[in-house]
């Protein structure tokens, strides 16, 4: 009998050994393929093709605006001293509404260039655009997935309201920035911040590494993604659970407008609904694309989007 259990506590050690070896190693691993910043710029080239293959003919709007000098930069530096940068452009003529918009994973502001045409060419809006922290020109040790990103987005939005002095503004995110979008959403935030608008947020950062977990690697959540999130705790202060956008809508009250792809199988289009459901405090409005993959519902109905956009503004009093 004592053979037998000494043998079972052994086996039981060994087990509970490789489980901490593969959670530790692989949520290492994962650490560094999703989180760890990698050498970008501005503007640089993969990101520029990327967004005129999603919507030919805009990159020359944007340079453009850069070449006449309408679209501009502007840099501000936190208070742990990292160095942030961003974009703008005033709408075609005088405007006391700004539109903050903000990007996806690794992306830059450049792929923000067809929703600030809708906002700066059609609706009348200043624009605004962020480098998110650890992408493009803005500094920072890893990516947030939206989490920490919060936070220097609030600190961005009264630099905005200074440089246009508006009297209302939409914060309006894709993907991972529609994340931080809902998330900057549970945040207070002052008066003139009138409405949100995400398109393609994911309910939580658990869950969004977990789908991809599982899809490009056919791994469960156990154990990588629970070593991945304790490493993340330990490196950056904040684990993936506590990094919802749902949590975050439900303490929301001020208008929000959520925006899926029908077909959507990078963010999952299921994650729209959780969302929705969280808010229950003011007013809402939900739209799902038509056969839209992720973040190509402005590009496949773009005067549909454009229209439901301008409607919900309206409903907003923005």
């Amino acid at each position: 009998m004592k053979k037998s259990v000494k043998i079972t506590l052994i086996v039981a050690a060994v087990l509970l050994g490789l489980v901490l070896v593969v959670a530790i190693g692989g949520g290492l691993y994962m650490v560094g393929y999703a989180l760890d910043r990698d050498e970008v710029e501005a503007d640089k080239l993969e990101e520029r093709e990327k967004a005129e293959r999603k919507c030919p003919g805009i990159l020359s709007w944007w340079d453009t605006l850069e070449a006449e000098g309408i679209l501009k930069d502007t840099t501000m530096i936190t208070a742990d001293g990292r160095k942030l940068y961003a974009q703008y452009a005033a709408a075609k003529e005088p405007s006391t509404k700004t539109a903050i918009l903000l990007h996806g994973y690794k992306n830059n502001p450049v792929t923000m260039a067809v929703y600030a045409k809708m906002y700066r060419d059609s609706l009348g809006y200043n624009v605004f655009i962020p480098a998110m922290p650890s992408h493009g020109l803005s500094e920072g040790k890893a990516i947030q997935m939206g989490w920490k990103d919060r936070l220097d987005i609030l600190s961005w939005i009264p630099v905005a309201h200074e440089l246009f002095q508006d009297e209302a503004q939409v914060v309006h995110g894709m993907s991972m920035g529609a994340a931080c979008t809902m998330m900057i959403s549970g945040e207070e935030t002052p008066d003139y911040v009138k409405a949100f608008i995400e398109d393609a947020g994911y309910t939580d950062v658990w869950n969004m590494f977990a789908d991809q977990l599982k899809e490009l690697f056919g791994l469960p959540p156990f154990p990588v993604l629970y070593g991945a999130s304790f490493i993340c705790q330990l490196k950056y202060g904040w684990s993936f659970r506590e990094a919802s956008a749902v949590k975050q809508v439900a303490k929301s009250s001020k208008p929000m407008l959520f925006i899926h792809g029908g077909a959507d199988d990078f963010v999952p289009t299921y994650m729209l609904y959780p969302c929705y459901e969280a808010k229950t405090q003011g007013y809402k409005e939900i739209w799902e694309a038509p056969g839209s993959a992720h973040v190509y519902s402005i590009i496949d109905h773009p005067q549909e989007y454009q229209n439901r956009v301008r409607a919900f503004l309206e409903k907003a009093g923005v």
